[in-house]
C-alpha cells in the first residue's frame, strides 16, 4: 500500500513538473510573438517590390460626355471616379523627358515637337501639335534600351473626344524593322494596317491613356493615331515612358 502511495506522489509530481515547464515554454513564445521586429531580424525589402507609379495629372478641362457624340460598342465608358493607380517596380521614372523626337508629318517643325515631352499636358492650345489628316505617328527616341513598364498618352483632351487607330509599338532600330512589337491597339478594323487590334477605343481625359508595357525592352517607340470624332486631324499633348535602363 505504501509502495502504491509513493508511486501515485511520484507520478503527480513528475505530472506538475512537466506541466510547469510547458507552461513556462508558452509564455515564453507568447512574449516573444508581441514583440516587434527589429531592424536585423525583418525581411529586407526587394528589387522587386512593387511600388505607386508616379504621374502627375493636368487640370480637369471638362466634366461628362456630349449626348450627341456618335460612338461604337468598342469605346469605353468614361468613368467619373479616380483612376486606380498603377504598380511598377522600385526604381522607375519617366524615361522621356529630354528624348529626340520625331514623326511621320514633315510639315511639324521641330520647336512644335518638343513640346510632347516638355511636361505640360494643360488642355490649352499652346501645348498641343497638330499632325495632318490620316495615320500619323510620332516617335522616340530614349537614348538607350530601356525596361518599359508603362506608357502615358495625351492627344487632346479640351473637350471629349475618341481618338481612333490608337497604336504604341516598340522596336529595335529607329526605321521599325527589327524586333517590333506592339503594346496597345485600338484598330479593330486594320484599317491603318498594324494588325487588328483588341485593346478598346476611349475617351480623351484630363488622366491619359495609361497603358501597362509590362517590362518590355525597347529604344524606339512609335505613337500612331488617325484622327478622332471631333476632327480628322492627329493632335498630341505630351508622350511619357515610364521605365529603367535595360539589363
Amino acid at each position: 500500500m505504501t509502495n502504491k502511495m509513493k508511486m501515485t506522489r511520484n507520478s503527480t509530481g513528475r505530472a506538475l513538473a512537466l506541466s510547469f515547464r510547458f507552461g513556462l515554454t508558452l509564455a515564453a513564445l507568447s512574449l516573444l510573438s508581441s514583440q516587434p521586429l527589429r531592424a536585423a531580424d525583418a525581411p529586407a525589402a526587394g528589387a522587386g517590390d512593387s511600388v505607386q507609379l508616379p504621374i502627375k495629372l493636368p487640370a480637369p478641362a471638362f466634366k461628362g460626355t456630349p449626348k450627341d457624340l456618335q460612338v461604337g460598342p468598342n469605346v469605353e465608358p468614361l468613368s467619373d471616379k479616380p483612376r486606380p493607380p498603377m504598380m511598377v517596380p522600385a526604381g522607375v521614372k519617366t524615361v522621356s523627358t529630354g528624348s529626340k523626337v520625331s514623326c511621320s508629318d514633315k510639315n511639324v517643325a521641330a520647336e512644335n515637337l518638343a513640346k510632347v515631352n516638355d511636361g505640360d499636358k494643360e488642355a490649352s492650345d499652346q501645348s498641343i501639335i497638330f499632325l495632318r489628316k490620316g495615320t500619323q505617328w510620332v516617335q522616340m527616341d530614349l537614348g538607350s534600351p530601356q525596361e518599359i513598364f508603362a506608357v502615358a498618352i495625351w492627344h487632346a483632351h479640351n473637350m471629349a473626344k475618341v481618338y481612333r487607330d490608337v497604336i504604341v509599338q516598340v522596336a529595335d532600330d529607329a526605321d521599325f524593322i527589327e524586333n517590333v512589337r506592339t503594346v496597345f491597339n485600338n484598330d479593330s478594323d486594320n484599317t491603318s494596317g498594324l494588325g487588328v487590334g483588341t485593346d478598346r477605343e476611349y475617351f480623351e481625359s484630363y488622366e491619359g491613356k495609361l497603358i501597362n508595357a509590362k517590362g518590355v525592352k525597347a529604344r524606339y517607340i512609335r505613337f500612331y493615331s488617325k484622327g478622332s470624332t471631333e476632327s480628322a486631324l492627329n493632335e498630341y499633348t505630351e508622350l511619357e515612358v515610364f521605365g529603367r535602363p535595360a539589363k
